[in-house]
């Protein structure tokens, strides 16, 4: 993704400022100097993840006491460096395998706090209305980071196009495809171009998030949809471990998990962003 987020320089440096104080005054472990004071600031993707959380912000957290501030992101890697830095209190756009594989190569500490949604991958075309319809040698946009690719290739397994070798995860890439009876080329780009990309190539696997942020309802669009059943690609709200404790952070965990944030998910979304609580 595009690193564009919508968040000013001196916001980043006055918490990064925040962070180092009171890091440096503080002995390891120690809780007495958590400041837990002030806005809880929560790094989000715009869509749906930051309407979710300003659905909370106008509809719950006052009664609930608390101070909830939005910073919108349009990429999948400073929410978490923001978060890793202190420069933002928590962040709600990913799911446990890109976390998982994100800790690793960056050597960060973010960890889950509490799921709330998934958001089905689908292959989407502005060429053809079905996957039979895809020409032999068609080209398919494909997200280029290690989770989403193996992820997309897992969508077009499930759905006949391809057939992947026994036991590759989340890490496969089109070097473990072992059948292609269509051919298909693939175009490997960064998920927040996939949809873009939809006018250059045949056929494109989107995220949910960017699917909707295009226009496109994955509900009724998507020539296939993952499936919501067993799936374990629910995105979570996440802090930098340690953090677990702030009261901030578990007002706002409960509060996205009450009955008003999943009705307002299905009226809104209508099965384009399922609960997952």
């Amino acid at each position: 993704m595009r690193n564009t987020a919508k968040i000013t320089t001196a916001v980043l440096a006055a918490g990064a400022l925040t962070f180092g104080l009171t890091a440096c005054g503080s002995d390891k472990g120690s809780s007495s100097s958590a400041d837990y004071s002030g806005p809880l600031v929560v790094a989000a993707s715009p869509t749906p993840h930051a309407e979710i959380l300003n659905f909370v912000k106008k509809n719950l957290a006052k009664k609930a006491g608390l101070d909830l501030e939005v910073k919108e992101f349009t990429d999948y890697i400073t929410p978490n460096t923001a978060t890793e830095d202190g420069s933002v209190g928590a962040n709600y756009f990913q799911n446990q395998p890109y976390l998982d594989d994100f800790n690793k190569k960056r050597g960060t500490h973010i960890v889950p706090v509490v799921t709330v949604h998934l958001e089905p991958l689908g292959l989407y075309s502005h060429k053809v209305k079905s996957t039979d319809a895809l020409r032999s040698g068609a080209t398919v946009a494909v997200p280029n980071d290690t989770v989403n690719e193996a992820r997309a290739l897992k969508l077009l397994a499930t759905n006949g196009l391809i057939t992947l070798k026994d036991g590759v995860g989340s890490a496969a890439t089109p070097q473990d495809i072992t059948k292609n009876p269509k051919n298909l080329k693939f175009k490997e780009v960064e998920a927040a171009q996939t949809a873009r990309s939809l006018d250059d190539v045949d056929a494109a696997v989107i995220n949910g998030n960017f699917a909707i942020s295009a226009g496109l309802e994955p509900a009724t669009d998507a020539l296939v949809l993952e499936s919501a059943n067993n799936n374990p690609y629910g995105n979570f709200l996440a802090v930098k471990k340690g953090n677990e404790k702030d009261p901030r952070v578990k007002k706002l965990a409960k509060l996205l998990t009450t009955p008003e944030v999943k009705k307002f998910i299905e009226d809104k979304y209508q099965g384009s962003v399922v609960a997952s609580f």
